[in-house]
């Protein structure tokens, strides 16, 4: 997942609230112009990613490059910034169905499957057989679950779709100062759900600063983690049966509400800006996964906050979600496509993107574990890759925009209290078992 931005933590709440002057509706004009060329000419490439200002421009460098690489194979790209992953797969694939077809399309854990399902993708088996050597020496070098995932999740009818990019893990960043002035420890070996609250509560008495800004909106952060380190999910491992209102998900939701009620977290909804916060001394915790390290550099935070693990309850747990690269069934280019696909493997590429500001883990494990990645970033940064080993995808079914309006909707409702956590979310349960 190539994941996101000024001002904010995630991706999608830049988006949505902390550079509300970001956000953009993905316009029909924008991705109009993405169509395929019509001719053949395999010198121009139309490429169509979710960015907003902050992933564009490192994007746009990693193109600028693979222009040099490859000077007889021109990417042009459009970074569209929309609210949601779900929301950019529909409207992609609404245009792509009226016959606006780019050539390659940036897709994250949340939209592969509908696009998988809707039959819009190139089989990628036989470019990858042919370049066999390239594709094993990428895939020796990565964690051998993005590969197995990819096939599993991005795949209706076990054929190839997508080579998995750069991905992202729930974390949390760590304001040391915070910590420090209220004299608490930070974990060195992970921390449970009562260390954590007992953490905020020290804190909001020493500094009167939140514990962390407890949400909804964004199933990554807000929701996955608590549920995943409790043993639960929005679904099974198969994302054929919705499990949202199992008793350890309950008891998830009923923490949050929890350091909600008790001061530890602002109301949610409205702007929260995290960084600033953080800034402010007014913040400890926030979740975030790899992009976040943007924001601290840009407010010289890099020294200030350390990554640590998510607090567990019932054992380790991270949301994960990776970029892939599909080649659109409908291109017209698609040798030139499998060119930028191999290009994207290659260690020169991983190292740039990262070299460059890039908002995600590098799936090569070398340069994950190289300056490249790990130069000017928060104490802890191994924790985000670390955090692949427990990880589990983001549930993404093919519904997965109106799945996760279910799952923001329930959570809501628990953590504010308009329903109890049992009615919330089996409610939202009954609605995710409608999608299926």
């Amino acid at each position: 997942m190539g994941w996101v931005g000024p001002g904010g933590m995630s991706r999608r709440q830049v988006l949505r609230s902390m550079g509300a002057a970001a956000l953009a509706a993905p316009a029909a004009g924008s991705l109009a112009a993405c169509g395929g060329s019509g001719s053949g000419d395999s010198s121009s490439l139309d490429l169509v990613y979710l960015g907003d200002a902050t992933q564009q421009e490192a994007f746009n460098a990693l193109f600028a490059e693979f222009n040099k690489s490859k000077p007889k194979v021109k990417i042009k790209a459009r970074g569209i910034a929309a609210e949601t992953w779900g929301n950019f797969a529909n409207t992609v694939s609404t245009q792509i169905a009226g016959g606006k077809v780019p050539d390659i399309v940036q897709v994250a854990t949340e939209g592969q499957r509908l696009f998988a399902s809707k039959s819009l993708l190139e089989p990628l088996d036989p470019y990858m057989d042919r370049d066999r050597e390239i594709v094993d020496d990428y895939f020796g070098d990565a964690d051998p679950k993005l590969k197995e995932w990819t096939e599993t999740y991005g795949s209706t009818d076990g054929k190839t779709y997508f080579i998995p990019g750069g991905y992202n893990t729930s974390v949390l960043y760590c304001n040391t100062k915070v910590f420090a002035d209220a004299g608490v420890d930070l974990p060195e070996d992970g921390w449970s759900w009562d260390d954590f609250r007992a953490a905020g509560e020290r804190i909001k008495q020493k500094t009167g600063a939140f514990l962390l800004p407890a949400g909804y909106a964004f199933p990554f952060l807000d929701i996955m983690p608590w549920l995943l380190t409790n043993g639960a999910s929005t679904h099974n491992a198969a994302w054929d049966e919705a499990t949202f209102d199992s008793p350890a998900a309950v008891e998830a939701a009923e923490f949050v509400k929890g350091l909600i009620d008790d001061g530890l977290s602002p109301k949610p909804g409205g702007d929260f800006n995290a960084a600033a916060q953080v800034q402010k001394g007014r913040l400890a915790t926030f979740g975030a996964g790899r992009w976040a390290t943007l924001d601290m550099r840009r407010l010289k935070l890099t020294d200030s906050v350390r990554i640590v693990p998510w607090p567990s309850n019932a054992g380790p747990g991270a949301s994960v979600g990776w970029d892939g690269w599909p080649i659109l069934r409908a291109s017209k280019n698609k040798d030139a496509a499998w060119e930028f696909l191999k290009w994207m493997m290659s260690k020169e590429a991983s190292t740039f993107y990262a070299s460059a500001g890039g908002t995600n883990i590098p799936a090569r494990n070398s340069v994950a574990a190289s300056p490249a990645f790990t130069d000017d970033a928060p104490a802890g940064t191994e924790n985000l890759p670390a955090a692949l080993g427990y990880g589990t995808p983001i549930p993404s079914p093919e519904r997965g925009a109106e799945a996760q309006a279910a799952i923001t909707q329930g959570w809501q409702a628990a953590i504010t209290g308009n329903q109890s956590a049992q009615d919330a979310l089996g409610s939202a349960n009954d609605k995710l078992s409608g999608l299926l």
